[in-house]
């Protein structure tokens, strides 16, 4: 947003940037129900590949932006166009047997920590390569031309790699409309036990799944109030998201940190490394009873970190970037993903926005 000049004093940067960073989310919230519509209807496997493929498109235009409304326009069509999320969860829920789900969803989560330990490591380092690695790019080069190609064409390039893979995955539709001998056949096509009491308890776990009776969602208020709730916190927890790396990279003069792009990327990979150790090691529930409360004492000590200087701001940013993290990581699963991904969208849209705006 900076180097697009479209911010006429240093301090409006974070003000453009906002809208950048919810262009994605606002994309999403218009799409989501339909697209866990088509994945009801069509298919999970059509909805994921289609996804990715957005991705490889729309990710790799976004790093050869030549201005502020291309940036912004990129990052809404992929919003747009990028449903694999409710799909992905409910398919992980769909091709594991009974005993199995609880790991094929932490496997989601897990498979997010890793993409927040790689993903602001290539965003921080790899940007503006012309200036960091002037004997392999040159200013004349491609990515001297276009600063923040370099990280955005390798996460396309992995993202085309993924497409190929998804070719391979079997559909689960079409469980709920096979007959009990069909599923027994599928079953056992996966590698299930053929124990005859394993395979009823999958195809009850099935049903359980998919009931014949389809209560309306909007009326179910344990439900909605989850939403609601959830709504909130992905409110407060973009507007953060948006907010530390403006932060970070302004200058001390004006309450920052004065941290380079790949200052940033280093908080954020060590952030999202501690997460997924959480993930994996801790129990959920000190999160779930502590959470709100840290929350609160960190956000309120961030401009007093800014004071420090040296090792001691490293060491502490780091530390306090990465237990924010920790404490604020949820997941979401169930039937109602559509409804709650549009909600929660045009929340997240309004977190970098008004973040960036405050």
């Amino acid at each position: 947003t900076r180097d697009f000049r479209i911010a006429k004093r240093e301090e409006d940067i974070g003000y453009y940037a906002g809208f950048v960073g919810s262009a994605f989310m606002f994309g999403r919230s218009f799409t989501s129900l339909l697209w866990g519509v088509i994945a009801d209807r069509y298919g999970r496997k059509p909805v994921i590949l289609f996804g990715t493929i957005a991705v490889v498109i729309f990710n790799t235009l976004f790093g050869l932006s030549t201005n502020f409304w291309m940036a912004v326009s990129t990052r809404f069509l992929l919003g747009s166009l990028c449903g694999i999320l409710g799909p992905t969860r409910a398919y992980a829920s769909e091709i594991c047997r009974k005993e199995y789900q609880a790991l094929g969803m932490s496997m989601i989560s897990t498979a997010w920590g890793i993409g927040l330990v790689i993903g602001p490591s290539l965003g921080g380092f790899l940007a503006q390569p012309a200036e960091k690695f002037p004997k392999i790019f040159s200013k004349e080069s491609l990515c001297g031309r276009f600063p923040y190609f370099l990280p955005c064409m390798l996460i396309s390039i992995f993202a085309l790699g993924v497409t190929f893979l998804c070719c391979r995955l079997p559909e689960t539709l079409h469980f709920h409309t096979k007959n009990d001998e069909e599923l027994k056949k599928f079953y056992s096509s996966l590698g299930a036990s053929s124990h005859e009491s394993d395979i009823e308890e999958t195809m009850e776990a099935s049903e359980e799944r998919c009931p014949t009776s389809k209560q309306s969602l909007l009326r179910n208020w344990p439900l909605m109030s989850s939403i609601v709730v959830y709504c909130v916190f992905q409110l407060h927890d973009m507007a953060y998201a948006e907010i530390f790396p403006l932060w970070a990279v302004t200058p001390r003069k004006y309450g920052g940190l004065s941290y380079s792009s790949a200052n940033v990327g280093e908080v954020l990979a060590v952030s999202g490394f501690v997460m997924l150790l959480f993930q994996l090691f801790l129990y959920p529930t000190i999160e779930r009873t502590l959470g709100p409360v840290i929350t609160i004492a960190l956000l309120s000590g961030y401009p007093f970190i800014a004071k420090l200087s040296g090792l001691a701001l490293t060491l502490l940013i780091d530390f306090v970037s990465a237990l924010k993290i920790v404490i604020s990581s949820q997941s979401q699963r169930g039937a109602a993903n559509g409804i709650a991904m549009t909600a929660v969208s045009l929340f997240k849209a309004a977190g970098p926005a008004g973040g960036g705006a405050l």
